[in-house]
């Protein structure tokens, strides 16, 4: 999951922060302290204005249901290259099946096709989102294209809350097309790209984020020293913690048949987030 290179010094220090990306290894930085202590505190605001609290301290009181409209961009050097709308469709179908169980879900209010020889293979990206973005800070901006740079699987940017021009046009997932299901990306070829980077701009951090003495500022996600690759089943990278790792959690980086699930803290922190960077917006 290596790091989404930007075009520019100005725009790398601006953003080196806030970008994630999911991919065959991982060279994105890690949330900047500000970002750390902006969310444990308002989760922490989140799980202690809920009715309910579970034995780990997470809230177990439902949360308010909220839809986010999706503004698709297939993007690709030649109209050959295009993953279809039937392909774009079991992706938003994806989507749902991930985060249905969390009161969130996605509708597809459109979908766009663009023959661009530097676009298509994910180049230029300023011109491109300034050119094809659609919408709000609510409203969710995937841009699927033929290539990445580097290996990359995709990329996304973190919610802040007080957003620049640049951080709107910037906003939104860079995603694999062939990651899409049905794609020939196998492994990574069941939707769980976008089911992972969404998760980014929902303002979840990786499941290993920080190392086994770091975390993900999220109470109920085991610690876990690094990424996982395929589907270990029964690995505990960090032994003298409690609990295995995470493998079949969105946010590790694990084989797309090998996730199936978000945690009650982060279906907590996406609500919170929502509320706190995106809702009204």
């Amino acid at each position: 999951m290596f790091i989404k290179t930007l075009t520019t010094t100005a725009l790398l220090a601006l953003y080196a922060a806030t970008v994630s990306a999911r991919g065959f290894g991982c060279g994105a930085p890690e949330p900047d302290a500000y970002q750390i202590a902006d969310a444990r505190a308002f989760y922490k605001e989140f799980k202690a204005s809920a009715a309910a609290v579970g034995t780990d301290g997470v809230s177990i009181q439902a949360s308010t249901p909220f839809t986010v409209s999706v503004y698709v961009h297939v993007v690709a050097t030649s109209s050959s290259k295009y993953i279809t709308q039937t392909q774009v469709n079991n992706q938003i179908s994806a989507l749902n099946s991930a985060y249905s169980p969390h009161n969130i879900s996605f509708k597809l209010a459109a979908t766009d096709f663009t023959t661009n020889t530097s676009w298509g293979k994910d180049g230029n990206e300023t011109a491109m989102k300034k050119a094809l973005r659609k919408g709000t800070y609510k409203d969710l901006n995937l841009y699927f294209t033929e290539s990445l740079g580097d290996g990359l699987l995709g990329y996304c940017y973190f919610p802040v809350s007080k957003p620049t021009s640049s951080d709107i046009t910037l906003d939104g997932c860079t995603i694999l097309a062939q990651s899409v299901p049905g794609g020939t990306a196998a492994p990574y070829n069941l939707g769980g790209t976008a089911i992972h980077e969404v998760g980014h701009w929902m303002n979840l951090f990786h499941t290993f984020q920080g190392g086994c003495n770091g975390g993900d500022s999220i109470d109920d996600t085991p610690a876990q020293a690094s990424a996982s690759s395929g589907c270990p089943t029964g690995r505990d990278s960090c032994p003298s913690l409690a609990g295995l790792d995470p493998i079949h959690n969105y946010m590790d980086y694990s084989d797309d048949a090998c996730y199936t699930e978000f945690s009650a803290g982060q279906d907590a922190r996406m609500h919170a987030a929502w509320t706190t960077y995106r809702a009204g917006k």
